[in-house]
């Protein structure tokens, strides 16, 4: 028995060194985990903040037609400071000169575009991701400018973008909104003057479609994803008209995440004639 305490002394010792050894080497290894996390954690953010630069200016410097429109357009803006928001808007009107009726246009776009008591209303009771309460401190910003292009003298089509800076948020979340108008009629069109009744999920198809291939190809659209049928419901009638191509737009976090993908998609005409309502008031039928 006293032979046997010293030995047992002798291997609890050595037990004890190997496992602050090992408690060693386990806290290196977790130290190095965490520093290759934080370093992979970073690259990931850099290249977020990088398409997310490309993804915004792409939509920034897209070409429309302003310059072509000059006679017909008149390009207005609207600041407003308060004490915990900024409201910075650009938007159109149409010359009534040229023909009186436009006042729709221009009343549409006062009632709706510059009711500013609607958007502080908004800003205060609006509730926004990973914010539960919802309640902006201050430096709220929304920002609105505007793309618009003309369809062979008859018909623009306008396309709204609005930049929202939440507070606390990283980067500018981006939401949309489309207008077209008949400039012979003096009318606004929505998605049923241009597409057959109940033709929804078939064009939902299409558009799909053709999110999917931009997805196999992989550049910027990792992550991105197919549009739902409640999604595309509420986004039917964001569309422009561009020369030969109908573009869809969809707000943040729809088809793709505020990072990467796109904010829109292009259907080339002759893929929507099975979908087109067939009347010579569409502007879409030659």
């Amino acid at each position: 028995m006293k032979i046997f305490l010293p030995i047992l002394i002798l291997f609890t010792c050595i037990a004890c060194k190997n496992d602050s050894k090992k408690s060693e080497i386990e806290k290196e290894t977790n130290s190095e985990e965490i520093v290759d996390s934080l370093r992979v954690s970073d690259r990931n953010l850099e290249m977020q903040q990088k398409t997310l630069n490309l993804k915004r200016q792409e939509l920034i410097e897209k070409k429309d037609s302003k310059v072509e429109m000059e006679n017909l357009l008149i390009s207005k803006s609207f600041l407003k400071e308060g004490d915990w928001y900024t409201l910075d808007f650009k938007y159109p009107y149409l010359n009534e000169k040229i023909k009186p009726q436009f006042e729709n246009f221009n009343e549409y776009i006062s009632k709706y575009y510059l009711d500013a008591k609607g958007v502080e209303k908004q800003i205060l009771e609006e509730k926004r991701l990973c914010d539960s309460l919802g309640i902006p401190k201050q430096n709220e910003k929304r920002m609105v400018d505007y793309k618009i292009y003309n369809l062979n003298d008859r018909l623009i089509s306008v396309l709204f973008y609005k930049e929202n800076h939440y507070t606390g948020a990283a980067h500018a979340a981006y939401t949309f909104d489309c207008l077209n108008f008949d400039l012979e009629r003096a009318v606004f069109m929505n998605y049923e003057d241009f597409f057959n009744n109940g033709s929804e999920e078939e064009l939902r198809k299409i558009l799909n479609d053709l999110l999917k291939e931009k997805i196999n190809s992989g550049e910027m659209y990792y992550d991105c994803w197919a549009i739902s049928e409640d999604d595309f419901f509420d986004a039917k009638n964001n569309f422009v008209i561009n020369d030969d191509v109908v573009e869809f737009y969809f707000d943040d976090c729809v088809i793709c995440p505020s990072y990467t993908g796109t904010y829109s998609i292009q259907i080339p005409l002759e893929m929507l004639m099975p979908v087109l309502r067939k009347y010579k008031k569409n502007l879409l039928i030659g």
